[in-house]
Order: C-alpha cells, then sequence, then structure tokens
C-alpha cells in the first residue's frame, strides 16, 4: 500500500506593498511664510543696512563706504552718553508710573467694573484714536503756566519740591523733565494697562475665597495671591512701555528743552540735519543693543516662563 503524500500548502500571494503617503507641508509652514517675509523685509534687511552704516565713513557729498570703521561706536558713546543715559533714566521713571497708575486701574476694570468693562477699556484705548504728536501737544496746553495743573503745583508747594529736584526749571512745568516724563508716562500708559488687564481678568476667584477662608487680609490676600499671579501681566506691560519709551523722541522735543533731548533726538539730528550717517546709525544699533541686553536680562530674572 503506497503512502499518500500530503498535499503542499497553498502559498498565499505576497502582500502588494502599501504605497508611501506623500507628506504634504503643513498648512502651518504656509501660515508662517508672510510673517517670515515681513520680519525679512522690514526687520532683518533693514537691521543688516543699519549694521553696515554704522561702520562706513565718508561724507554725503563722496558717498559712504563699509570701511569697518568701529570708531563711530566709540565717538557716538563718548559724545552723546548723557542724552543716552537720560533715555534710559526717562524710561524708566515713565514706567514705574505707568505701573503705579496702571495697576489700580487695570485691577478695578478686571475685578470690579462688572458690566461697564468694556466701556472702561474703551475709554483707556481711546487715546490711540487720535494722533500722538496731539496727545504730545495738548500736554503744552496742559502743563501751561496758565494751566490749572501749574496752579496746584503752585498753591501746594510741590513747584517747589519738584524744582529742588531739578525736575522742572524755574517757575514754570512745562521744557522740563517733569514734562518730559509726564508726556511719556501719558501716551504709553495703555500699554502697561491692557496686559495687566488681560491677566488680571484672567485671575480666578476661588483663590481670594479661599484666602478669605483662611482669614487672610485683602491685603494679605493681594500680596501672596493677586500680585504673584499678576507677574506676568507686569512684566509684559514693563516691556511693552520701556521699549517704546527709550527710543521716542516727540515728548522731549515737544514738552523739553535742550537738556532734557534723549538719544531720539540725537539719531533725529545726526540723521536729518548733521547727515551723518554712520554715527547715527551707530547710537541705532548702540540702543537697540542696550534694550535687547537689559531685557533679556529683565525676563530671566522676573522668572516669567510664559513670556520667553
Amino acid at each position: 500500500m503506497t503512502a499518500v503524500a500530503a498535499p503542499a500548502p497553498a502559498q498565499t500571494p505576497a502582500a502588494a506593498p502599501v504605497p508611501t503617503k506623500r507628506r504634504r507641508p503643513s498648512i502651518g509652514v504656509f501660515l508662517l511664510i508672510p510673517g517670515f517675509l515681513w520680519l525679512a523685509v522690514f526687520f532683518l534687511v533693514p537691521l543688516v543696512f543699519l549694521g553696515s552704516q554704522s561702520i562706513q565713513t565718508g561724507t554725503i557729498e563722496e558717498g559712504f563706504k563699509v570701511t569697518w570703521h568701529f570708531g563711530n561706536y566709540s565717538f557716538a558713546f563718548s559724545n552723546f552718553a548723557s542724552q543716552f543715559f537720560r533715555s534710559l533714566i526717562y524710561a524708566l521713571l515713565a514706567t514705574v508710573f505707568s505701573l503705579l497708575i496702571g495697576y489700580p486701574l487695570a485691577y478695578a476694570i478686571a475685578q470690579k467694573a462688572g458690566r461697564f468693562k468694556s466701556l472702561l477699556l474703551v475709554i483707556v484705548i481711546a487715546p490711540f484714536f487720535t494722533s500722538f504728536l496731539l496727545r504730545t501737544l495738548a500736554w503744552q496746553t496742559i502743563l501751561s503756566t496758565n494751566g490749572v495743573v501749574f496752579k496746584v503745583f503752585k498753591h501746594t508747594g510741590l513747584l517747589s519740591v519738584t524744582g529742588w529736584l531739578n525736575l522742572t526749571n524755574g517757575n514754570q512745568l512745562l521744557n522740563s523733565p517733569l514734562a518730559v516724563v509726564a508726556g511719556l508716562t501719558y501716551n504709553f500708559l495703555p500699554f502697561m494697562v491692557l496686559p495687566l488687564f488681560a491677566n488680571l481678568d484672567r485671575l480666578d476667584p476661588r483663590l481670594l475665597e479661599a484666602g478669605g477662608d483662611l482669614y487672610a487680609a485683602p491685603i494679605k490676600s493681594f500680596w501672596h495671591i493677586t500680585l504673584p499671579l499678576s507677574m506676568p501681566g507686569i512684566v509684559a506691560g514693563t516691556l511693552l512701555t520701556f521699549i517704546p519709551a527709550a527710543g521716542d523722541y516727540v515728548n522731549a522735543q515737544l514738552l523739553g528743552n535742550t537738556n532734557t533731548n534723549m538719544i531720539g533726538n540725537v539719531i533725529d539730528g545726526q540723521f536729518l540735519r548733521v547727515l551723518d550717517y554712520p554715527v547715527a546709525a551707530a547710537l541705532s544699533v548702540t540702543l537697540m543693543v542696550t534694550i535687547v541686553v537689559l531685557v533679556a536680562v529683565y525676563v530671566s530674572r522676573a522668572g516669567t516662563e510664559e513670556l520667553v
């Protein structure tokens, strides 16, 4: 009897290769293109041009050439150091005053205004509906010797105090450091209020209620709960106020005098009147690098990870 061979197992057909799906560029990449183009055209290219111009030599008649003349920086800093440091001091004072005024205002709008919140926010940004130049010119009337502010300062003795602090010149408020700082504070106050409001408006009220349940006084709840949680808003507001204030020149031009000139006035004069473009560019680069370093140190010390 012959043995019957077992049938060979049927071979299964080889699976067809799965076609690899071609990756398509994410839509996020396309959304980034306009922003990168904007930065390249209006930030990187002018920045490279400015840096190149700061190391040039020449005259407006003969033209300027890149000669790697870094002496423009030492010349600019040695001749305009007072205006440079004055700009930083005025910007710092304006930032401090904006914080002292803006924090209570933002807190009241966010936590106490109720249904009037939107209306108060519109009032805060209402100055933006008019020209920056007109808003600054209005302060010439406000601080004039015929204005109410001057009379209050004179009759309360504040004029003597500000004169002793070298914030006013003699018997007037206008054309003084006080006028310049007041103009900077007024013009950049919304930049402080808006980030603070956005931060305080998201504050969880249950945290304050928990503090009250633990018999914490309101001032203690503010110090240990509200203030730490509002630090991102404080940092954002101070940066948005300090950076443009340091480079501003309109307030010093319209409300100050020759002794209150800021670095923006010097850059304006070097570019448009003296026509010394390399020195003006060196001043601009120096101011920008200084602000970047100060901001980096400030943000790292503040420890607000939400901003970096």
